[in-house]
């Protein structure tokens, strides 16, 4: 006969325990391990369950407690524990009211379990799936259409979403008399408990299909492929999700079809960049374009606009193009561009035209170089001059 284990190990509390500590360790091993909590692993729980009433049925017990405190599992032995598997007389009733005097309504809504058989026929709306979408930025912009290939349930055409063969219908389950779930009773600490589960013979369906359907093998659903057209609206930004409705995988029993969402990329610009509903690019213009002004063209997502440069243009100067940034979506209106103009200095003169340069610079008086006299100012009052 295997040794028993320590009652205490059993329900994971320390020797001295409290009343309370040892009800709230009970509890939680019987939410961990009772078999219509687990039906995936029914008969390992019940098992398990055994052994933590028994461990339960001593240490709540003032007098049994003391007596295995002292002498252990063999101060039990004639004591009238009836091994523990199970009391009669009991109770008999819904586990649901059991399970909810035990752990409080714990599983959501109403008094504790409901029968998965009650819903197992009602009408359910289909998955929502998803894909992904790669765009330019001028579309991102402007907005497009574009056809995509997607992969999703969809009814049987066959069976219209019955699983049935052609002049056949589902069967009601002679186990379970259509209500999907079956009654079971076991044996517990507690007494002889009362409790639903789902019908293993229909799966909780109600009923059986005995003919299915040779296209969807009695689904009543297929995966499919099919082509999907999308609008992408102007002003779609990097990263934001489209929604289709109805796209998805086709509803159950009845119920609505999913949506498709549609995860948008947009491939960076070689000139623009994109901050929000504004816009902007950096232009190259010369030495003298900003000494002596000029008329440039620039770049904008609508084609090229002239822009004038100011006489005596300072480098990084930015200038605002009001209305030529990208549409909002869902509203009236669209964001700026900002074009910054970087002023490129010549690298590479011939002899004379240094010496062409340098006699310019020598004609400049400081009234040009207004920074640089301010600089010179700041260093005197910190230095002194020299």
């Amino acid at each position: 006969m295997a040794e028993k284990r320590d009652y205490y190990e059993i329900l994971g509390i320390q020797k001295g325990a409290s009343e309370d500590e040892i009800k709230k360790a009970y509890r939680k091993m019987a939410r961990e391990n009772h078999p219509d909590l687990h039906p995936d692993r029914a008969d390992a729980c019940e098992e398990k369950m055994k052994e933590i009433n028994e461990a339960y049925a001593v240490l709540s017990d003032a007098e049994k407690r003391q007596r295995y405190d002292q002498f252990g599992h063999g101060g039990l032995e004639g004591g009238g524990m009836g091994g523990f598997g199970g009391f009669t007389g009991g109770y008999s009733g819904d586990m649901s009211d059991i399970l909810e005097g035990m752990f409080g309504n714990i599983f959501g809504g109403g008094s504790g379990f409901r029968s998965s058989g009650s819903s197992a026929n009602a009408a359910r709306r289909g998955k929502d799936i998803t894909t992904s979408v790669n765009i330019s930025f001028m579309d991102a912009c402007k907005g497009t259409s574009q056809e995509i290939q997607i992969t999703h349930q969809e009814r049987c055409d066959a069976c219209n979403g019955s699983g049935c063969a052609a002049g056949t219908a589902p069967e009601t389950c002679p186990d379970c008399q259509g209500r999907g779930a079956v009654r079971v009773t076991q044996q517990t600490f507690m007494g002889t408990i009362s409790s639903s589960r789902p019908c293993s013979k229909c799966g909780g369906k109600g009923t059986i299909i005995k003919n299915p359907c040779a296209k969807c093998h009695g689904m009543g659903r297929m995966r499919v492929q099919k082509k999907v057209s999308i609008n992408i609206p102007a002003g779609i930004d990097d990263g934001q999700t489209l929604r289709v409705s109805g796209e998805g995988d086709s509803g159950i029993n009845g119920g609505p079809n999913g949506n498709l969402n549609v995860n948008v990329t947009v491939r960076p610009h070689p000139i623009f960049v994109r901050n929000g509903f504004d816009v902007s690019c950096e232009i190259p213009i010369t030495f003298t374009q900003a000494v002596l002004g000029d008329e440039i063209q620039v770049p904008t997502i609508d084609g090229n606009v002239t822009l004038t440069v100011p006489k005596g243009t300072q480098p990084g100067t930015k200038h605002r193009l009001k209305g030529k940034g990208i549409q909002r979506i869902q509203r009236d209106g669209r964001g700026d561009q900002y074009v910054k103009l970087n002023i490129e200095v010549p690298k590479s003169l011939s002899k004379k035209q240094e010496e062409l340069l340098k006699a310019f610079e020598d004609s400049l008086g400081e009234k040009n170089y207004t920074k640089r006299k301010t600089f010179k100012d700041k260093l005197s009052e910190l230095f002194g001059r020299n």
